[in-house]
């Protein structure tokens, strides 16, 4: 489906939410069809020596929290990546790595570099509104030898969504490397609450304008199952943060695994786990 200007413009001024939707999920389906990924994924504390629980289900471990160092970020990758064996290891919020090489003080892509040496594959995630110079930033994880997890978006987005995902589609026409955006903020304000409406508008809005990146994503583990599976329905085709655990003290039928594929399936689309490579597993 090639959405042309005149109706991107249509797009951003409408309050229809209804075809907002089914043009989102037309556009979703031209490139995905039913296929619906969803990774599970294995939180560590990011303090070195911290306990590591990888479950043998795992499809990524990642790494979360603020390296208090340079250090001390290489030293919790190893002992992840010592821990993990073949499952793809994640870390880190590329703001905060902006930060810490600031700091340190040490280019960044010479941190990346340590990083990448140590084992890591994936740098967690990109919050585009927390980034200094975003194409500087993922061009230096890309030259590193590194992935970028995910593009994200910290705090509520500006009033002007279309004009901010314009912006984002243009980030990836310059790097090229981004296969995932999380278009809902990961952080809110409870004085200024986002809406179910606003939401499902970000995600539709986000597959109509951002056709240069592959998948769009809701986070399961922040939104939860009803707000994933409605997203599913509007454009977005993968969900990031499933838990790796196979058994729930409720019985296997509300365990994690079998949770995400009935809310896939009830959205009439065909569930495919992944792992943090983006390889089917």
């Amino acid at each position: 489906m090639t959405v042309t200007a005149a109706e991107l413009a249509s797009f951003a001024s409408s309050h229809d939410i209804i075809s907002l939707g089914v043009a989102a999920d037309d556009a979703r389906r031209q490139r995905h069809g039913a296929r619906t990924t969803f990774v599970r994924v294995a939180d560590v504390d990011a303090a070195p020596g911290a306990p590591i629980a990888i479950p043998p289900s795992t499809g990524e471990v990642r790494i979360v929290g603020t390296p208090a160092s340079r250090a001390a970020a290489v030293q919790r990758v190893r002992e992840v990546v010592a821990a993990a064996g073949k499952t793809p290891v994640s870390a880190y919020s590329l703001a905060d790595l902006e930060q810490l090489a600031a700091a340190e003080p040490v280019p960044l892509r010479a941190l990346l570099e340590e990083l990448r040496d140590a084992g890591l594959e994936l740098v967690a995630q990109a919050p585009f509104d927390q980034l200094r110079d975003a194409r500087m930033a993922i061009e230096q994880v890309n030259i590193a030898g590194l992935a970028l997890a995910r593009l994200t978006m910290e705090k509520l987005p500006t009033a002007d969504i279309p004009e901010l995902y314009r912006q984002i589609a243009a980030l990836q026409h310059d790097v090229g490397v981004i296969k995932a955006f999380a278009p809902l903020p990961r952080s809110t304000n409870p004085a200024v609450p986002t809406t179910g409406y606003d939401d499902v508008r970000r995600v539709a809005l986000a597959r109509l304008f951002i056709d240069n990146i592959p998948s769009i994503q809701v986070d399961w583990a922040l939104y939860g199952p009803k707000m994933a599976q409605v997203a599913l329905t509007v454009g977005a085709d993968d969900l990031d943060a499933v838990s790796p655990l196979d058994e729930a003290e409720e019985g296997r039928r509300r365990a994690p695994l079998e949770e995400i594929r009935r809310n896939i399936r009830a959205a009439a689309l065909e569930a495919v786990e992944r792992d943090g490579r983006f390889d089917v597993r």
